[in-house]
């Protein structure tokens, strides 16, 4: 388990904060499969967005999930440490601070994992954050702003002596984005910097990959990302397996009934013109699972109804041979 200030996670796999995708009802049905720890998609400091539609989505909890870790992204301190107390008012009962994110519309801002490259301005920020407010704060961030800069354990250090309470390291840099394979040696140097928990996070897909970057790094846990996308039950599975107790996917039938489930939360959730599009792309992920209906995929994304989207899945499931299916 990963203890963060005065809670304690059911285990030490983590569901990575995901624009996007780890909204509240993909985080309902990670938390279902037993993921330890789930951090919501990342909101802007800037007071302006705070009301906006997304802002308010993003910030929604489900009270059964705990800890409640909200994250908060920026570059001003003090905008930060405010975004970090309205934050706490509205439930949050962890802040995170995205100092990982590569994404250029996020990074032309100078946030993100632009950051890395103003060591004086990250330590100005976590330390306003851990200030402004009374729960723990942690921080995700990559190894460095690119492979000649790799500062990744003087960051770690930075924010050890800020108070930031467990740090959870990509295993590239800012330049990296997703591209290249990911490397852990750094991460592994940062676990030997700090006393604080270290989840490392990047590429880790299965129990296997988890072990295996456990092991080199030595740290504290691991951080699941895309590749629960259209799996939630992964986080769950590697924490089991890690455990002793691995097991295998679950089935075709219970895939069906959670695809299912999930389509309706996020028409629930979103309401059903919002939600009939996003459900698109998750949809997608758990069909990408079964490469042989690549059409059907191709079907669903033209489905523009809520109640067209559901039928689509009944007799997708109902009809198609379940042993192809499941292969």
């Amino acid at each position: 388990m990963l203890t963060i200030g005065p809670y304690q996670t059911v285990n030490a796999v983590a569901l990575a904060p995901m624009a996007g995708v780890t909204d509240l009802p993909f985080r309902r049905l990670c938390a279902r499969f037993g993921a330890g720890l789930l951090v919501g998609e990342m909101v802007h400091s800037d007071p302006r967005l705070r009301e906006s539609r997304k802002s308010q989505q993003r910030r929604s909890h489900d009270l059964e999930i705990n800890p409640r870790s909200v994250q908060i992204v920026g570059n001003d301190p003090l905008i930060m440490a405010e975004a970090a107390r309205y934050n706490v008012s509205c439930g949050a009962q962890i802040i995170d601070i995205n100092m990982g994110c590569p994404a250029k519309k996020v990074c032309r801002k100078a946030a993100g994992s632009a950051l890395l490259a103003d060591e004086p301005l990250v330590k100005e920020i976590l330390t306003a954050v851990v200030e402004a407010v009374d729960v723990p704060v942690t921080l995700k961030i990559r190894t460095g702003a690119d492979p000649e800069h790799r500062n990744g354990p003087t960051i770690a250090r930075i924010a050890e002596d800020a108070g930031i309470a467990l740090l959870a390291v990509h295993g590239r840099t800012r330049a990296c984005a997703f591209q290249g394979e990911v490397e852990h040696d750094t991460t592994a140097l940062i676990v030997e910097s700090v006393d604080i928990p270290v989840l490392a996070n990047g590429d880790i897909c299965s129990a296997t990959d988890a072990q295996a970057v456990l092991t080199h790094t030595g740290a504290s846990g691991v951080m699941v990302g895309r590749a629960a996308q259209g799996a939630p039950w992964l986080p769950g599975m590697i924490a089991n397996a890690i455990d002793g107790r691995p097991a295998p996917p679950p089935d075709l039938s219970t895939q069906y009934s959670v695809m299912r489930e999930h389509l309706r939360e996020l028409h629930g959730f979103y309401g059903e013109f919002a939600g009939s599009r996003i459900a698109r792309k998750h949809i997608g992920w758990y069909l990408d699972g079964h490469p042989a209906y690549y059409d059907e995929k191709r079907i669903f994304n033209r489905l523009d109804d809520a109640a067209d989207q559901l039928r689509f899945l009944d007799t997708l499931f109902n009809h198609l041979d379940r042993q192809d299916l499941a292969a």
